[in-house]
């Protein structure tokens, strides 16, 4: 993370890649009848938050006011880090779900209808400023870290299990979707750590970052989960915030160079993975380091017009400030790639990206494209 004061929006491991329908080859697959998925249960940080953060008292990395939510039904700022719905909700909607609620919304004795309801269709366990590791952000009461979202998400599992039989609750497991969208803050920790580059070298930081996230993959797995999900971790130093930093508005390439040996390190973990565990895991994993750089590199190509500045905030490259109540905002927000000066995806850019991965066109996905993924 760029500070440990705003750890959640610091996750731009931004959702691009973007395309229109029309465009490109291959992608009516998004808009075609997709096999049946009775649930997606979401994993990870701001980039697929639905609003986690809220809950937590002393947190101050939330998005929970204007402009944010600015495209969502009513107007509402729910807490996602956007101008309307994220990744996570698009995916819902592709398999005709519920968008998945907070995990910490369906907790009381109060909230136990919409509890059982949710557990079948998918909840949301992201928290913005997550990583995999238990970090500062996690002492300080700031985010939900990665293992304990998988905390949360076995009492989630507990009250699935006690409304179906059991073969039941073995097949709607093993056909569900679990999506896990992690790393970036991670990355950012290790950047801004003295003590952690004196301990240990980025090869080593990235590699033991992979091995720590097999291991919730792998809790997840014994609960039943059998399909995944992966994102890997976009080029986090070409942000409006970070081109900001520099009077050429170019990229960080240290903090990309990073991102890309996490990424090298995550494929090489999940194909690990897979030979360790058999038929009884499949996976798609999603390039978004590539995505982000085919989307910076010929934006007109993929429908964006900007794809430098934040559509909300203030100063150069409207990337000097969070996006506020009082930032200005663009008019179009369908022609911006980032949402804020962290990197967000606007919901175009999250929708677009939602569709890259159901395409039949598989240069951004390995071994299997979600709709392959959903299919198997």
């Amino acid at each position: 993370m760029s500070t440990n004061i705003t750890p959640s929006i610091t996750i731009f491991l931004i959702f691009l890649g973007l395309i229109r329908f029309d465009s490109f080859p291959g992608l009516e697959a998004a808009t075609g009848t997709l096999a049946s998925v009775p649930g997606v249960y979401v994993l990870g940080d701001s980039l697929v938050d639905a609003g986690n953060n809220n809950y937590l008292e002393i947190s101050i990395s939330k998005a929970n006011y204007p402009h944010n939510g600015v495209d969502f039904p009513r107007s509402i700022a729910t807490g996602r880090f956007c101008n309307g719905k994220n990744a996570a909700d698009a995916i819902a909607e592709k398999f005709g779900l519920p968008l998945p609620p907070p995990y910490l919304s369906l907790k009381g004795i109060f909230k136990e209808k919409e509890r059982k309801a949710a557990a079948l269709t998918g909840v949301n366990f992201a928290s913005g400023g997550a990583g995999i590791f238990n970090g500062s952000d996690q002492q300080l009461r700031q985010s939900i870290p990665l293992s304990y979202q998988v905390n949360n998400w076995l009492a989630i599992h507990k009250e699935l299990t006690s409304q179906l039989e059991p073969s039941e609750a073995q097949i709607h497991l093993s056909k569900s979707l679990f999506f896990v969208v992690i790393g970036s803050n991670d990355i950012f920790d290790y950047f801004g750590s003295f003590k952690l580059r004196q301990k240990t070298n980025p090869q080593q930081y990235t590699q033991s970052m992979a091995d720590k996230l097999k291991e919730q993959l792998k809790r997840l797995h014994d609960t039943g989960a059998r399909r995944f999900l992966i994102i890997g971790v976009a080029q986090i130093g070409c942000t409006p915030g970070q081109r900001a930093e520099n009077s050429m508005h170019e990229c960080d390439q240290e903090a990309n160079a990073w991102a890309s040996l996490y990424n090298e390190a995550l494929v090489k973990m999940l194909q690990q993975f897979k030979k360790e565990l058999g038929s009884s895991m499949i996976y798609s994993y999603f390039d978004n380091f590539k995505s982000v750089h085919d989307i910076v590199t010929n934006p007109a190509r993929y429908g964006f017009a900007d794809v430098t500045s934040a559509c909300c905030g203030t100063g150069e490259l409207n990337a000097e400030l969070p996006c506020l109540l009082v930032s200005n905002l663009c008019s179009d927000r369908t022609k911006y790639l980032f949402w804020d000066r962290y990197g967000h995806p606007t919901e175009a850019a999250a929708r677009t990206i939602v569709d890259l991965m159901l395409s039949d066109d598989s240069q951004y996905s390995s071994p299997l494209t979600l709709t392959q993924l959903v299919s198997s």
